[in-house]
């Protein structure tokens, strides 16, 4: 996906989220995990968590496998790719 090209909003997570197992959202040195497999998470935490200012989806946005990783923190980024 190219965020400068497509543009992901509110209405677009249950699609853009569907099939996925875990969701970590961060923001500076805070993370925030969702478990999307087994849902129970306040909708308005995941939305306030994964979207920006503008009202689209944050960045850095990857997938990987069945996880997302949203927005950018150096120590999420060692604890989830390994330093």
């Amino acid at each position: 996906m190219d965020a400068r090209k497509d543009r992901y909003g509110a209405k677009d997570l249950d699609r853009l989220f569907a099939g996925s197992n875990k969701l970590i959202a961060v923001r500076g040195k805070k993370a925030q995990s969702f478990d999307l497999k087994k849902g129970g998470y306040d909708r308005a935490e995941l939305e306030k968590s994964v979207l920006g200012p503008t009202g689209n989806l944050r960045a850095p946005a990857m997938r990987m496998g069945k996880n997302w990783l949203v927005g950018f923190g150096e120590e999420t980024y060692d604890e989830v790719f390994g330093k």
